[in-house]
């Protein structure tokens, strides 16, 4: 039977897998497990209790406060929670890599860069915004398997960007879900443990990422305490609420003034804006907006915009608060600052650029002054930029 089991876990190497329907194999071998060890299926000769041996897999902030949880009860040896803790990660554009390389050369933890996964011994391997796919062979080398900390209230949001789409989408609530990897699609295993949390108004990605990290780092410890009974506690997906968080990619940054409104823009900004600036078209050249803000109704009712026509991507300098005004469909968005070669205040914009057109073209209505849609082309370099920077701001 030791044989049958050690080739089974050869047959799956190569294959992407991640949660989804049991195959073939991975259900004769939890047969198996289940006559060597008993009703809860697992080998008489794993551990039925702490400290554990764990394999950590992650990427970026969002996985290093995981980490940084588990290293801490690794080094509690009053409650003896951890007794082995390893880290996997990805290789980054970086010297220095990603944040949870940084942390683990740090604090002298065994690294590894994947596909490298080591070669020792574990009880379970957790996964917290790696970015890759895992083999249904990798996953069957754990006897608890792999765990997922994931940051949303699955089935929503699954895949690898559920915080920029929680924003993105203006959710009202959100959460972290502490589930079991199962092989063949992502983010369906059965969960474990599942907390809500109210989004905060107007909150980034990137600070509801800070907020979701420690959430889901404390999580991850309480269902380490009770391994064995929260697996066997653990409850499948519901079928109805599912939707998906691909990542994003270089176009979604592009600005569409005639058909987003101001609180689309804005949700855009806070989404993603910490990862690639919003971009726009003026005068055939690429600007990026650096650092929008609301627009108050004192400004609104200047007489500059109530008696011009104006169309969306219309842009005005507005000199008392010095931000630069941009009609959309449904409203108005103001800009700080912008890139056009290097960084430029409103003010800049307006004394290098925009003035000095209309001094040009005194005789053309302001709204032929506008911002418009660029139009990305398809570049595989900028998209694995992109890929690379947000690694799941998961």
């Amino acid at each position: 039977m030791r044989v049958l089991v050690r080739c089974w876990w050869g047959l799956g190497l190569g294959r992407g897998v991640a949660g989804g329907s049991l195959s073939f194999q991975w259900r004769a071998l939890a047969r198996l497990r289940g006559s060597l060890g008993g009703e809860d299926g697992r080998d008489t000769r794993v551990r039925k209790k702490p400290p554990w041996r764990v394999l950590f897999f992650g990427t970026d902030q969002f996985a290093q406060e995981t980490l940084r949880a588990l290293h801490a009860a690794r080094e509690n040896k009053e409650e003896e929670l951890i007794e082995k803790l390893e880290v996997v990660t990805v290789p980054s554009p970086s010297p220095k890599g990603f944040p949870v390389k940084q942390y683990a050369v740090q604090s002298q933890l065994p690294v590894y860069e994947w596909p490298d996964v080591g070669s020792g011994e574990y009880d379970v391997g957790v996964v917290a915004s790696f970015g890759r796919l895992l083999s249904e062979a990798l996953i069957l080398k754990f006897p608890y398997g792999i765990l997922n900390v994931h940051p949303s209230c699955l089935p929503r949001w699954r895949g690898p960007a559920p915080i920029i789409h929680t924003v993105l989408h203006g959710d009202s609530v959100t959460g972290v879900t502490i589930m079991q990897i199962r092989p063949k699609r992502f983010d369906v295993g059965p969960v474990l443990k599942q907390e809500t949390i109210s989004v905060p108004p107007k909150s980034t990605a990137k600070e509801l990422e800070g907020v979701l990290s420690r959430l889901g780092a404390n999580m991850l410890i309480s269902v380490l305490k009770n391994l064995p009974e929260s697996l066997k506690n653990g409850k499948e997906q519901p079928a109805e609420g599912v939707t998906q968080a691909p990542k994003i990619s270089a176009g979604t940054s592009c600005i569409k003034w005639e058909e987003q409104t101001s609180e689309q823009i804005f949700r855009l900004y806070r989404a993603i804006g910490n990862i690639i600036p919003l971009q726009t078209l003026w005068m055939e050249n690429t600007i990026k907006l650096l650092d929008l803000v609301e627009v108050n109704s004192s400004i609104l009712a200047d007489v500059k915009l109530t008696k011009q026509t104006l169309i969306p991507g219309s842009v005005v300098y507005h000199k008392q608060s010095q931000i630069l005004l941009v009609c959309c469909k449904d409203g108005w968005i103001g800009v700080r600052s912008v890139m056009l070669k290097k960084t430029l205040t409103a003010t800049d914009f307006f004394n290098g650029y925009l003035h000095p057109w209309y001094q040009k073209n005194f005789q053309v209505q302001p709204n032929h002054c506008r911002f418009q849609t660029l139009r990305l082309p398809t570049k595989k370099k900028l998209e694995k930029k992109i890929v690379a920077m947000q690694q799941c701001i998961k």
